[in-house]
């Protein structure tokens, strides 16, 4: 096991998606992608535009500097999940997916800062279980995926149809960071910069609820489910989802799902990230910036330094747990070694 720094929530778009984008067009005629061609944005069927892309989101040299300032020797390397696709009909998620699984390899081959994480067409359970196949066949460090499997249509994660995907997660024991997607539409949260502030702290809280009381992450116990901004409100709400699991008693028992639960540090707050290893163990809890976004951590070393953590516990948060749950790629780069 390497001695490095891994963040392992983190979003990329490759500019070969951009370049790519017309000659391949074919295979997902229903993606739009209109506006400045550097900065473009795109729309699938039945959704609005989506806001432009972030120049920061594909900017390689401004990620390594800003890696280097933080003290994050390597990134795990997600799709912008605005941009999954998941409203398409299968083959052309498939397509959509394809390219952008390509284009994400491409230009990360010889980035041994990076490892890259699959887009898959969550859309339908069979296609998105052999596309990741073979993407950790093809040296990907494990997949993520949106909370909401039919994108703006909505959709459940533990849905029969996405039987296939969990199974074959759960046979090839992948890691599988989950991130939180919004489009509900509620007026309340388009002030205030709401839609990330909290919205999506309501996304994932909702859609893994529905896995620990369905029992998926009981039925499917190789799968490495790692949760985006410190698993939301579940921590905290752990102990009214067992009451209500006791009092109707017809799902799950959403405590012994929780166990198998993996978390990203992302929360800046040292005591609640105390809160959070006691609760998940400190061995299920890796360190997550969310950057290049405004609502990310640019210090993220900081909320687990600040943690009143044993020293196991620390490295363990700061790299040793990532290299176990994702698989990074073999010549992921160390930092020199001082004398």
């Amino acid at each position: 096991m390497k001695p490095i720094t891994v963040d392992v929530h983190a979003h990329f778009v490759p500019r070969l998606l951009i370049e790519r984008f017309a000659a391949h067009h074919a295979s997902f005629p229903d993606v739009r992608m209109t506006g400045d061609s550097r900065n473009p944005s795109f729309q699938f069927p039945g959704g609005d535009a989506t806001r432009p892309l972030n120049p920061k989101v594909a900017d390689l040299d401004d990620r390594r500097a800003w890696m280097d300032e933080a003290g994050i020797d390597h990134q795990l390397l997600g799709l912008w999940t605005d941009i999954e696709g998941y409203e398409l009909q299968a083959r052309q998620g498939q397509a959509w997916s394809r390219l952008i699984n390509d284009c994400m390899q491409e230009a990360l081959r010889n980035e041994p800062r990076f490892s890259p994480l699959a887009t898959l067409p969550l859309q339908d359970g069979q296609l998105a279980a052999e596309m990741l196949e073979d993407c950790l066949a093809q040296g990907f460090a494990g997949a993520m995926i949106g909370t909401l499997p039919k994108g703006v249509n909505g959709g459940m994660l533990d849905d029969p149809a996405l039987d296939p995907f969990w199974e074959a997660a759960s046979r090839l024991q992948a890691g599988i960071f989950l991130h939180p997607m919004y489009v509900c539409g509620d007026p309340r949260v388009l002030d205030y910069e709401m839609v990330n502030a909290i919205s999506r702290v309501a996304e994932t809280s909702i859609a893994v609820t529905r896995l620990l009381y369905s029992g998926h992450l009981l039925k499917y116990p190789g799968v490495k489910l790692v949760l985006a901004h410190g698993g939301a409100a579940l921590p905290y709400a752990l102990g009214r989802l067992s009451r209500n699991h006791q009092h109707f008693g017809n799902m799950a028992d959403p405590i012994q799902g929780f166990k198998a639960l993996y978390f990203d540090a992302c929360i800046f707050d040292p005591e609640l990230l105390q809160l959070l290893a006691s609760k998940a163990a400190p061995d299920h809890v890796m360190l997550g910036s969310d950057m290049p976004f405004t609502i990310g951590d640019p210090r993220p070393r900081q909320v687990i330094e600040g943690a009143y953590l044993r020293d196991a516990q620390r490295r363990g948060m700061l790299g040793q747990t990532a290299q176990k749950v994702f698989r990074l790629r073999p010549d992921c780069w160390c930092p020199p070694v001082s004398n």
